[in-house]
């Protein structure tokens, strides 16, 4: 049956409508925070060049690993999921500690060590920038809005509380409202992952690069499981072998294979803040102690105190 004229014009109308509503380009997304805003501009190719390890100590390139050759590490662009954590300390030094995507609910989750975001120094401009190599920012800045790190780590410090070396760190959107894990995409954190494993990934940051901007080391071994003879130092830690992981990799990623491609087991820390030597590095185990840290994380509660 033929519609009356008006309807006619009606029906019209509001297809008209419909096909607009429908063939719209989408709403920008909103301008990020003045945080974000502030780190992209703070962190410029020369600042992030010119920042040092978060422990200056951490490494003694001078004594060698002993035992079975060691495999060796080579400099490579990164990954998109791995990057670094830049700020300035209380003397306006910058600083920069490894750190890893991993896969959270709000898309808004990394992992590092503990030791490199304890200091009790002010930390400004706190920002991640993900696969930072040669002084590029190819994915941009996320500033960082928390840091969760377990109680007893705070308590015992860098010695005692080895075993928590640790941390799961709340990053904000980007400048254009992006939130990190949709700019790069994340790994799974394996909780109580086992000691030995074939296959390992060892990404890290070294300190001591002679180029101006340095590039991300990766190396390929196995792991397994030291227990600590220092009795400052107590625990189980998962112990890899890389050749040249100086200071500055602390916090870079242990890897493995996956249903959905890489894992996280580990983090360059824990014992004597991640080994004595850069042939040998060390990851707290992960327990149920860094899952609490990361539902804690997840549910945006207030940190520990240090």
């Amino acid at each position: 049956m033929r519609r009356p004229l008006a309807l006619r014009g009606l029906v019209t109308v509001l297809a008209g409508l419909l096909a607009t509503t429908l063939t719209a380009p989408a709403v920008a997304a909103p301008a990020g925070s003045p945080a974000a805003v502030s780190a992209a501009a703070y962190w410029t190719p020369a600042r992030m060049a010119a920042a040092r390890p978060a422990v200056d100590t951490k490494r003694l390139p001078d004594r060698p690993a002993p035992g079975a050759p060691v495999p060796p590490s080579r400099p490579f662009d990164g990954l998109p999921q791995v990057g670094t954590f830049f700020w300035t300390d209380g003397q306006n030094t910058g600083r920069f500690c490894g750190g890893t995507v991993v896969r959270s609910p709000h898309h808004d989750l990394a992992v590092s060590a503990a030791h490199c975001l304890r200091s009790p120094d002010p930390r400004k401009q706190l920002s991640f920038v993900p696969q930072y190599h040669d002084g590029l920012k190819p994915h941009g800045v996320f500033p960082v809005t928390a840091v969760h790190i377990d109680q007893r780590y705070y308590d015992l410090g860098t010695d005692g509380g080895a075993r928590w070396d640790f941390t799961v760190v709340r990053v904000g959107e980007r400048a254009d409202g992006t939130d990190v894990e949709d700019a790069v995409g994340g790994f799974d954190l394996r909780i109580r992952p086992g000691y030995r494993h074939g296959d390992v990934r060892l990404i890290g940051y070294p300190g001591n690069s002679d180029a101006t901007y340095p590039k991300p080391l990766t190396c390929r071994s196995t792991t397994h499981r030291y227990t600590s003879t220092d009795p400052k130092a107590p625990g189980d830690f998962l112990e890899i072998a890389c050749a040249g992981y100086v200071g500055g990799t602390s916090g870079g990623p242990f890897l493995v294979r996956g249903r959905d491609g890489y894992a996280v087991i580990g983090v360059i820390g824990g014992y004597h803040t991640g080994g004595d030597t850069p042939d040998i590095s060390y990851s707290s185990y992960f327990t149920e102690a860094l899952r609490t840290l990361y539902r804690h994380a997840v549910a945006g509660d207030p940190p520990a105190r240090r």
